[in-house]
């Protein structure tokens, strides 16, 4: 049988993801599992500029690669260098999306089997402080010259590779290599371990950066299962490259149900806000109800835009929902309209007000406001969702107070609630949006049975 032969790949680049971005070096040597047998080099013309930052790190210019040849007529040379051969690079799936995008370009059809170097380092050489290629020659006496140039990057990927090789004793690479194996599709800085240790229930859960700061926080209902899928596949948008460079490690909430994990998640998200969590953020209400008092002792109520971490009566994703309310509340206790603002819009909704009248007695005024806020807040529901827990011998209980997600938590399964207020005392709080509440009532109308509503 023909012995198993690597190519030891590095590129260059314009940027950072494969979609919009070029090759502007590439350099492949062949290793046949004991030494070096060929190698090859070259720079390529991206057929577009070098952004300055990028001439910054490798110092390749746009008159370097000016007469270079363009991708299109190495591809032959490359996928020949490339076939049959199992692809190393350090950081594997970076190259391997742009080599096989460029190959996809020029019309030729590529898949290898992959192996990277970071990856197998950690696992041959664990505990070292890093595994970039500069900090991990250093740390192994690797000489590497031409530091973010394709062929020095390389040649030192290249007597790393020959010593994981020789320090392999368990054959950890041989097992990498397989196909089927999972290491193939983990990001190239996680460990394993915490991959393996996610269960198939419910739950959400939190990638963390080379900081230990969390970069993204998702819900899932099989929580191995969805955290495998942001691996799979070969996508190359620069979002995705970023995201997996940027996952060190995972950790995990195990949650009673499907909304109980939606709830955290959502919570997680507007206490945290990781940097590649967007989706939620939108979510966030723009408009708030107000009330506050003059210096003539006036109380006034208003509509108005909702700073963050601003505290007030009710919030609004729209503000007609909130003129609304306050049209509603004004017409019900016969609050004069002058002390009511409605934002930017007070003079389309009540154009007519007439300032000179007299104005009504303080204190009954000031009554009339306390009174349309007590109602306001009195008349919004309180009620728990009790479902099945994490473990047959608990229940998980979600918190609505005034209409208000107040918290959620785990009750033993045999406890005797017989004040409904009293799971207070075994939820954790958490704050509340309007798109949690919304997840809550679709929940409530979908399934009525599991809900317990408490008497005021």
């Amino acid at each position: 049988m023909k012995k198993q032969e690597y190519a030891i790949v590095d590129i260059e680049t314009t940027g950072g993801n494969a979609s919009h971005s070029r090759i502007t070096e590439i350099a492949i040597i062949i290793h046949d599992g004991i030494k070096v047998i060929d190698r090859w080099e070259t720079l390529v013309n991206p057929e577009k500029d070098i952004p300055p930052a990028i001439f910054a790190l490798t110092g390749i210019t746009n008159e370097m690669v000016s007469n270079a040849p363009v991708f299109d007529t190495i591809s032959d040379k490359v996928f020949e260098l490339l076939s049959d051969r199992i692809f190393v690079a350090h950081n594997v799936n970076f190259d391997y999306s742009f080599v096989r995008h460029e190959l996809e370009r020029a019309g030729l059809k590529w898949t290898a089997k992959k192996l990277c170097t970071v990856r197998a380092s950690r696992k041959i050489r664990p505990g070292l402080l890093s595994y970039s290629l500069g900090r991990l020659c250093n740390s192994l006496d690797i000489d590497l010259e031409n530091r973010h140039r394709a062929g020095g990057d390389a040649d030192a990927t290249a007597i790393l590779f020959t010593r994981l090789l020789e320090w392999d004793t368990e054959k950890v690479m041989d097992v990498m290599i397989k196909k089927t194996s999972q290491d193939q599709r983990l990001p190239p800085n996680l460990p394993r371990e915490d991959f393996e240790k996610l269960p198939d229930k419910p739950g959400v859960y939190y990638f963390y950066d080379e900081h230990n700061k969390v970069v993204y926080i998702g819900k899932a209902v099989n929580l191995k299962k969805r955290v495998a899928s942001h691996f799979g596949g070969h996508k190359i948008t620069p979002q995705r490259q970023h995201f997996l460079r940027d996952i060190f490690a995972i950790t995990f909430e195990v949650c009673g149900t499907e909304l109980m994990a939606l709830l955290l998640e959502c919570s997680e998200i507007k206490q945290l806000w990781p940097i590649h969590n967007k989706a939620l953020k939108r979510f966030e209400p723009k408009y708030g109800l107000f009330e506050y008092e003059a210096r003539n002792g006036y109380r006034y109520l208003a509509i108005g835009k909702l700073a963050k971490n601003q505290n007030c009566i009710e919030t609004f994703d729209k503000i007609y929902s909130g003129i609304n309310l306050l049209s509603e509340l004004a017409q019900q206790f016969e609050i004069d309209q002058r002390f009511c603002k409605y934002g930017s819009m007070s003079d389309d909704v009540f154009p007519f007000q007439n300032n000179s009248a007299d104005l009504p007695d303080v204190d009954s005024h000031n009554d009339k406001i306390q009174a349309a806020i007590d109602f306001h807040l009195n008349s919004r529901p309180s009620f728990a969702i009790i479902d099945k827990g994490r473990t047959n011998d608990e229940r998980s209980c979600i918190w609505v107070e005034n209409g208000h997600f107040y918290g959620m938590g785990y009750i033993d399964s045999d406890l005797a609630i017989n004040d409904l207020s009293q799971i207070k005392e075994h939820i954790t709080p958490y704050k509340t949006n309007q798109y949690i509440m919304q997840l809550i009532f679709s929940f409530v109308q979908k399934y009525p049975g599991k809900v317990h509503t408490h008497e005021k």
